[in-house]
């Protein structure tokens, strides 16, 4: 289990008032890269020997679930591809397990479209959760209506919008694979989303499920470009680059205020959780950490 970071500290008079008109908790539980791992790796002495494993995951997360009262689950991304199970099944095994392990929505990674778009369609079509992605134009292809840009979600009084972004397909996928889908700059539809989610539908709590990747030594857009440069994003579940982080980072939006960023590896060896406190609609504390499957 990773160490936990304190992402924030309840102040003496929100405690005092606390009381008076109750605080509002909730869990968010993520995975990103998961890659087909369905199993655990073999026992056969590598560094992850033994670790992560789709049935321990599920006892991990219905143990959670027991314990909180509100939870929200995400995964960012690259669901398929790594392993027997997607050359054999196409991501059929990896879709179901996520069904049963009740995903409340993901996000589109770039090895998603390994098996073509055609693919993406049906094996979506079997998904009991929403894909979000904001920043794909899907409109000329088959998964055009398939997703959705957003969703919000209402948990204990607390309004929770969450939206995806992808990475750039071209020189990253196959052209044949993505066909005409359209890639549209993730940080102004970033902060288009975010407001939307924000002023328009009027969340207490914005969260961004990249695809971009945690941080570049070149000038490409990471998930820390995207906190720097948008407003109203609180947290970016990330994926993409397999960044193990112990808990989540912060870096500061253009008004000074801390995004939190969280990824936890890949091939579903963590889960990552951040447990939030609100009170009347405003998160006040939060406490993030990397927890291991095994």
């Amino acid at each position: 289990m990773g160490t936990a970071a304190v992402v924030g500290a309840v102040a003496p008079d929100v405690l005092a008032s606390a009381g008076r008109r109750g605080t509002s908790s909730l869990t968010i539980l993520h995975t990103n890269d998961v890659h087909s791992r369905l199993d655990p790796f073999p026992m056969d002495g590598s560094r992850n020997a033994g670790k992560g494993g789709v049935a321990r995951r599920a006892t991990l997360i219905r143990q959670i679930r027991q314990e909180q009262k509100n939870v929200l689950m995400f995964d960012a991304g690259d669901i398929f591809q790594g392993t027997p199970y997607f050359n054999l099944y196409k991501g059929e095994p990896e879709i179901l397990a996520m069904n049963r392990l009740g995903y409340d929505a993901g996000t589109i990674g770039n090895h998603d479209f390994d098996g073509g778009i055609e693919n993406m369609v049906t094996q979506f079509g079997k998904a009991s959760f929403p894909l979000l992605i904001a920043n794909y134009d899907f409109k000329n292809t088959v998964m055009d209506g398939r997703t959705m840009p957003y969703k919000v979600f209402e948990k204990d009084g607390i309004r929770v919008g969450v939206f995806g972004l992808g990475i750039q397909p071209a020189g990253l996928i196959p052209q044949n694979a993505y066909k005409e889908t359209k890639y549209l700059d993730p940080i102004d539809i970033g902060n288009d989303t975010a407001a939307t989610l924000r002023n328009g539908k009027k969340c207490d709590y914005v969260i961004c499920l990249s695809h971009l990747g945690f941080k570049y030594t070149e000038p490409t857009i990471s998930d820390n470009v995207l906190a720097a440069k948008t407003r109203n994003i609180d947290l970016i579940i990330g994926g993409h680059t397999h960044t193990f982080l112990d808990a989540p980072v912060a870096v500061n939006n253009p008004d000074g205020q801390p995004v939190w960023i969280n990824q936890v590896g890949f091939a579903g060896i963590n889960l990552g959780r951040i447990d939030l406190a609100f009170e009347q609609g405003k998160a006040v504390s939060s406490a993030g950490k990397s927890v291991e499957v095994k």
